[in-house]
């Protein structure tokens, strides 16, 4: 077998392995997966899960990263299609609840993510993934005076905060998706000057 078919199988290996873990995790739960079942179901052997895995934590690990950047695209997808910056922070914030809204990402991404990883671990891969984009948005609003002057770390955090929360609880009630949403735009809009600072044009 030629090196790059070796790399080539290595990869099909890999994503075999990511991909039956994930569909595992989000339906039993991280507790409830074991080794010789993700390797069974992806048709290989534990010698191959650990050539690419140190542990079943470094394998959620990789499949909490894959989730992360999954919902951090669409966010940035959706929000990216608008040409108004106060439209697009409204729409990303809306696309991030319902893409948490999928059972399966909530299990792997705000109930075992944090219990597996450690809250400060978990809170570093959220920060930089789905948090800096929030962050970046909310920043040009106060740079461009449609967000009162304030430091925006903290209403980052307090806002991401209130939207994982959200998230979890529409797993209890995912009728309640529309509501929430409209709540989310209330609570944004209350944070917005009336009247932005004219001087300062706003612009993406």
């Amino acid at each position: 077998m030629t090196s790059t078919a070796r790399m080539r199988q290595r990869e099909q290996t890999r994503r075999a392995l990511l991909h039956e873990a994930r569909a595992l995790f989000a339906t039993k739960g991280y507790a409830a997966v074991g080794l010789s079942e993700i390797v069974a179901a992806a048709s290989v052997t534990k010698g191959a899960l650990y050539h690419h895995f140190d542990s079943k934590a470094d394998l959620f690990t990789a499949v909490l990263t894959q989730v992360q950047e999954e919902v951090g695209a669409q966010v940035s997808a959706a929000a990216d299609a608008e040409s108004d910056p106060w439209t697009q922070l409204t729409t990303g914030c809306a696309t991030f609840l319902r893409s948490c809204a999928d059972p399966s990402i909530q299990r792997i991404m705000l109930i075992d993510g944090p219990a597996v990883l450690g809250w400060h671990e978990w809170r570093a891969m959220d920060e930089a993934n789905s948090a800096r984009h929030l962050h970046d948005a909310l920043q040009s609003l106060i740079d461009h005076g449609v967000l009162p002057p304030q430091p925006a770390a903290p209403l980052t955090r307090l806002l991401s905060g209130a939207m994982n929360e959200a998230a979890l609880w529409l797993a209890t009630d995912p009728g309640a998706l529309p509501e929430t949403v409209t709540a989310l735009d209330r609570l944004l809009t209350g944070l917005r000057i009336s009247d932005p600072t004219p001087d300062r044009p706003l612009t993406p």
